[in-house]
C-alpha cells in the first residue's frame, strides 16, 4: 500500500508541478525535480517529520522498490533519446562539428577533473577514490542534454538554423563520448583504480561497439516482423526487450546500465526498420509516467537545507561557475575554429550548456555508485536545472544577432518553421 501511494504522490505532485513549470516557461523536468524536493528531506521532513516518515519510510527494501520504478523508466528514456539521434547528421556537418563538438566537451571534462582534485574532502563519501571522483566531475561537467536541447530549438524556431543543426550535430558526438567515460568511470568506481581494470573497461567497451555493428541486421530483420504484426504492441514489445538485454549485457560486462540502453536505441535507429508511429505509445508512457518518476525520486535525495552550510554554498557556486564557464569556452573555442563568427559562437555555447536530462541521469548513477554524497549530488541537480533555464533566452538574444540566409529560410519551409519570430518556450 506504501508503495502504491509512494507513485501515485509522486506521480501526481510531477505532473501539476511539471505543467506549471510549462506555463511559466521553465523545462517540464524542473517540475518535476520539485515534487521530489517538496516530499523530501528539503520541505516534508522538516514541516512534518511524521507523515514524511510513514509515506517514505528510511527502509532501504522499501524505497528500492521505488528505485526499481525509476530505473525501467530512465533505461526506456535513454533508448528512445538514442533512437532519435541522427548520425548521419554528424556526417553531413563534417568536420565543423566534430571541432565543436570536442572542443565542448574537452575544456569543461578537464575543468570537471581539476575540480574534482581540489573540492574539500569533507564532501567526497567515504568510499570514494579521489581519481574516481575527480574523473566523474569531469565527465557531470562534460555532458549536454539532446532531448532538452531539441526541444529548445524546436520551441525557439531554430532547428532549421546552421546553428541549430550544429548543436545538435554536436551534443550527439558529446553525449556518445560522455556515456563511454561514465562507463568506464563506473567500473572504476567498482573494481577500483588499476592500470590493467581500466584497460579491461576500455575493452569491454570496443566489444559493445562491435556488437552495436554486428548486431544490427538482426535488430531490422526483428522490427520489421513486428511491423508486419497487427497493432503497435510487438514493436514496442521488441523495442523494450532490446533496451533491456542491451542494459542487462552492458551492465554484466562491468559497464554502466544506461549505456547499454543508448546503444540499444542507437542500433534501432539505425537499422532502418523501425515503425515509429508504432513506437508512439511507448514513448507517451515513457514521458507521461515512467520518466516523472524518475525525476521526482532524484528530487527526493536533494537536501536544499545542506546548502546551508557555508563550504557547500561556495563549493556550489564554483561548481556551478566552471560549469558553464568551461561549457561555454569549449563550444566557443569549437566555433571560432570554424571560422563562425562571435555570436554563432555565443549561441553554440548557450545551447551545448543545458545538461538537464542526462545530468540528472548522471547525478543519479554517482550516488547509485557511492562515487557522489548528497551534497554533491544536490549541486549536480542544481547544475542542470540552472543550466537549462538558462539556455534559452541567450540562445534567443545571440540568434537575434546571426542573419537569417535564405538557405536557412527555405529548409524552415520543409519543415514547417518558416518566419523569424521564435514561438514562447513550451517544455
Amino acid at each position: 500500500m506504501v508503495f502504491l501511494l509512494q507513485i501515485a504522490t509522486l506521480l501526481m505532485l510531477a505532473f501539476l508541478l511539471g505543467r506549471l513549470a510549462k506555463r511559466l516557461g521553465m523545462p517540464v523536468i524542473v517540475g518535476e525535480l520539485c515534487a521530489g524536493v517538496l516530499l523530501g528531506p528539503s520541505i516534508l521532513q522538516q514541516i512534518a517529520p511524521g507523515v514524511s516518515d510513514w509515506l517514505l519510510p528510511r527502509d532501504a527494501g522499501q524505497f528500492h522498490l521505488l528505485d526499481a520504478v525509476g530505473q525501467v523508466g530512465v533505461l526506456l528514456l535513454v533508448a528512445l533519446t538514442g533512437a532519435h539521434m541522427d548520425l548521419s547528421l554528424v556526417r553531413r556537418r563534417g568536420s565543423a562539428a566534430v571541432r565543436i563538438s570536442v572542443a565542448g566537451i574537452a575544456v569543461p571534462l578537464a575543468l570537471g577533473v581539476g575540480l574534482g582534485l581540489l573540492l574539500p574532502g569533507s564532501l567526497l563519501p567515504g568510499t570514494a577514490d579521489r581519481g574516481t571522483f575527480a574523473l566523474f566531475m569531469g565527465v557531470a561537467m562534460g555532458v549536454s542534454a539532446i532531448p532538452v536541447i531539441a526541444k529548445t530549438l524546436m520551441d525557439l524556431r531554430l532547428l532549421h538554423r546552421n546553428i541549430g543543426q550544429l548543436i545538435l550535430c554536436a551534443v550527439v558526438v558529446d553525449d556518445i563520448i560522455g556515456w563511454m567515460l561514465l562507463s568506464v568511470v563506473a567500473a572504476m568506481a567498482t573494481s577500483g583504480v588499476h592500470a590493467g581494470d581500466i584497460a579491461l573497461s576500455i575493452g569491454r567497451l570496443a566489444v559493445v561497439l562491435a556488437a552495436t555493428a554486428l548486431l544490427r541486421p538482426v535488430v531490422a530483420v526483428l522490427l520489421r516482423a513486428a511491423a508486419r504484426a497487427e497493432g503497435g504492441g510487438p514493436t514496442v514489445a521488441v523495442v523494450v526487450l532490446l533496451a533491456l538485454l542491451a542494459s542487462a549485457a552492458t551492465h554484466a560486462l562491468g559497464l554502466e546500465a544506461v549505456f547499454g540502453a543508448f546503444m540499444a536505441g542507437i542500433v534501432i535507429s539505425r537499422s532502418g526498420a523501425l515503425d515509429r508511429v508504432a513506437l508512439a505509445p511507448l514513448q507517451t508512457f515513457v514521458a507521461a509516467v515512467l520518466a516523472p518518476v524518475y525525476f521526482a525520486t532524484a528530487g527526493l535525495r536533494m537536501d536544499l537545507t545542506a546548502l546551508a552550510d557555508p563550504v557547500v554554498l561556495l563549493t556550489g557556486l564554483g561548481v556551478l561557475a566552471i560549469a558553464i564557464l568551461g561549457k561555454f569556452a569549449g563550444a566557443y573555442a569549437g566555433a571560432r575554429l570554424s571560422r563562425l563568427s562571435h555570436w554563432e559562437g555565443l549561441a553554440l555555447g548557450a545551447g551545448m550548456n543545458a545538461r538537464g536530462v542526462i545530468e540528472v541521469i548522471i547525478a543519479m548513477v554517482g550516488l547509485r555508485l557511492g562515487v557522489l554524497g548528497p551534497e554533491m549530488f544536490t549541486i549536480i541537480i542544481l547544475v542542470a536545472i540552472v543550466t537549462s533555464l538558462m539556455a534559452p533566452p541567450i540562445l534567443r538574444f545571440a540568434m537575434s544577432k546571426v542573419e537569417h540566409t535564405a538557405e536557412e529560410r527555405l529548409r524552415g519551409q520543409t519543415f514547417g518553421l518558416a518566419g523569424d519570430a521564435p514561438r514562447p518556450l513550451q517544455e
